[in-house]
């Protein structure tokens, strides 16, 4: 019974929409965020079909919060993939590896943080522009020092930054939909980057 199971997940009333978040985000690794009802996730939660309309007043709303918890994910998998490595040639590689990899093993994230319901296009417009933007700022501040030692051409910093994402966010698509192996991916990376080398990587 509804009541019981209620009563067996107790929550703190400030805890509510994190714990809904959770739940929300638990169950779009199952399916796409267009199957997600307020109902369904406050069953997942175990809370009343009414506590959600405490923090979201409607299912977009919920998914504008979600959108904001998945971008944070996936701008975190990359900068972590980038400290870990060390010349700006090898940190471009592993930005585009933890950016393709996070579509493939997270699609349902993936695909609701580029809806453009939930993040409209646009510099600035979108309620996730500062995670945008930080992660814009990574690749920007990659790209600059790779140019500056002589690593890649010296084309203009914006247009590589724009021809560079397209062609990762590319390859995410053809790894999510199975047209390409998620192990092809560091050497396709190494591929496209050597257009724009002076130096062959180490």
């Amino acid at each position: 019974m509804s009541s019981s199971r209620e009563s067996a997940r107790p929550y703190h009333h400030g805890l509510l929409r994190d714990t809904l978040l959770t739940a929300a985000r638990a169950l779009l690794e199952e399916r796409p965020a267009a199957e997600l009802s307020l109902r369904e996730v406050a069953r997942h939660a175990g809370v009343s079909h009414a506590a959600p309309y405490h923090h979201f007043s409607d299912r977009h709303a919920l998914l504008l919060a979600l959108g904001e918890t998945c971008m944070t994910e996936f701008v975190t998998v990359q900068a972590q993939a980038v400290a870990a490595q060390g010349t700006p040639l090898r940190q471009l590689v592993a930005l585009g590896e933890a950016y393709v990899g996070y579509a493939a093993q997270h699609p349902h994230a993936f695909t609701l943080i580029f809806d453009p319901q939930v993040c409209p296009p646009g510099p600035g417009v979108s309620p996730l522009a500062p995670l945008i933007e930080r992660n814009q700022a990574l690749l920007a501040r990659i790209l600059a020092e790779a140019q500056a030692g002589g690593e890649l051409s010296t084309a203009h910093p914006e247009e590589l930054a724009q021809g560079l994402w397209g062609a990762v966010h590319g390859l995410a698509h053809l790894v999510m939909t199975g047209h390409l192996a998620p192990q092809a991916v560091p050497s396709t990376l190494w591929t496209l980057l050597s257009a724009e080398l002076r130096t062959s990587p180490a």
